[in-house]
Order: structure tokens, then sequence, then C-alpha cells
């Protein structure tokens, strides 16, 4: 299996989808209640949904991406804000953390090696 996509609730569409192009994604679907976005890198997408009810998205969005540091200088200079700036976290990943209008959050890291093989890894299919 592979991971297709990820679906964040937002509340307001055009607000949230040109935040999401300003981050420099390929906006793919766009629709009143509906829009649909591609990964710059290895054919990933996620998408927004339109949510007029009040909502608490606990789930966290992660990008990847191999030159963090410049990729927050660029983003930073677009006028995006982050409540973390890149960090080095204590399971070997480096991470930056920044909000979308909606509050979702979303963090973008390098791991390397890390991502699929810390040294704590282990392969349980049971």
């Amino acid at each position: 299996m592979n991971l297709n996509q990820i679906t964040l609730p937002v509340k307001d569409m055009e607000e949230a989808t040109a935040f999401y192009r300003n981050l420099g994604f390929m906006q793919i679907v766009d629709t009143p209640h509906y829009a649909r976005f591609e990964c710059n890198d290895g054919g990933s997408t996620f998408s927004l949904s339109l949510n007029k009810e009040s909502f608490n998205n606990g789930a966290i969005i992660y990008f990847e991406h191999k030159s963090l540091d410049q990729l927050v200088v660029d983003l930073c200079a677009k006028g995006i804000s982050f409540s973390q700036l890149p960090t080095d976290e204590s399971y070997l990943w480096r991470e930056a953390i920044t909000y979308d209008p909606s509050g979702n959050q979303i963090k973008f890291y390098w791991a390397g090696e890390n991502r699929l093989n810390p040294p704590w890894r282990v392969e349980r299919k049971d």
C-alpha cells in the first residue's frame, strides 16, 4: 500500500488555497468546497475540504524538504510566520512549525535516513 493523500478541513477555501499556493504547491483541483494540491517531489497529493462548522483538527501534516533551513528563510520572505524555526529534535528530525489560516498544524522537516531507519526501528506486521 501507499498513502494517496490526506484531506484537511478548512474554514475559508479562498484563504486556504492562497496560503498553500504561497507555500509553493501546485493546485490541481479548484472547487468552492474542495481543493487538491500536488507535492513538488514524489507525486503525493493533499486536499482541503470546506468545513463551515467549528472544528479542532489534531492531525499534523508533514512536508519533507532536504534544504529545510533555506525553505524556511524563503517562506518567511513570502510572509509565512513560524511558531518554531528549524530545530533539531530528540527523535533525530529537524523541524519547523507553522499553521494554516484554519489552524491546521504544518511541520516542515528533514530527517534524512532517520525517517525510515531510525536507530530504534522495529519491523512488526502482526
